[in-house]
């Protein structure tokens, strides 16, 4: 376990020597913190912060999942649900308020929330240059009044890094998840990194590669390692 001083530049080892993650997470390390040099390094690592709670735990899955965007499973419901236009769908519009609505929307088998006001501060600095992305869902008759879904990640070159998404109502992050790929394949952006593999994941199209794989295809997508914080 790697134990990651605050004032470190660089924080991580280069990604092809990270040891062994544990658990299911993939912990690597811990400590550190949420700057923005600090994060940016981490996901061209293939890191990334389970949690906003000191010591800061760093995680690395083997295997991960990841989503192709062209590759995404958009069942005839969905497709339905999209035509209706029951929904407005915005891009990096609400982003902090996106943010929030993951950190309080209530999920099975979990207590409290992983994203912390420290997470929250610190994505929205990325959000500022333009780094870290959202995108809401509203219904059509409260476009920017009453979010109902919607999600955030990373985008770094060519490669969307998903960190979390939300519904309020039925659907809704599908349908977040579904026009995100449209437009970040449109972008010519290759991969979306899931983090973990699940069967909701799975039914959407999403496959899973081990670590070593997942570095090959960020360094695919354009992401440079970064080293020197």
């Amino acid at each position: 376990m790697l134990i990651v001083p605050p004032w470190q530049r660089p924080a991580f080892p280069r990604a092809a020597d990270l040891p062994p993650g544990r658990g299911e997470v993939g912990l690597v390390a811990l400590g550190g913190d949420l700057s923005e040099a600090t994060l940016l390094e981490a996901y061209s690592k293939s890191l990334f912060p389970w949690e906003g709670r000191h010591p800061l735990p760093w995680c690395s899955p083997d295997p991960r999942a990841i989503l192709i965007p062209t590759a995404f499973r958009a069942s005839r419901s969905l497709r339905k649900l999209d035509r209706q236009g029951r929904y407005a769908i915005t891009f990096n519009a609400a982003f902090t308020e996106v943010m929030r609505a993951c950190a309080t929307t209530p999920r099975p088998g979990q207590d409290g929330t992983w994203i912390t006001a420290a997470m929250i501060e610190a994505y929205t600095a990325l959000h500022r240059r333009g780094v870290a992305w959202s995108v809401e869902v509203w219904p059509s008759e409260a476009v920017g009044e009453i979010l109902v879904g919607g999600l955030y990640g990373l985008k770094i070159a060519g490669a969307f890094f998903g960190e979390s998404m939300f519904s309020r109502a039925p659907s809704a992050s599908k349908l977040a998840l579904y026009h995100a790929c449209q437009r970040l394949a449109s972008l010519g952006v290759s991969l979306i990194d899931c983090q973990q593999d699940t069967p909701h994941l799975r039914s959407l199209g999403s496959q899973i590669v081990n670590r070593a794989t997942f570095i090959e295809r960020i360094r695919a997508a354009g992401v440079v390692e970064r080293h020197d914080g």
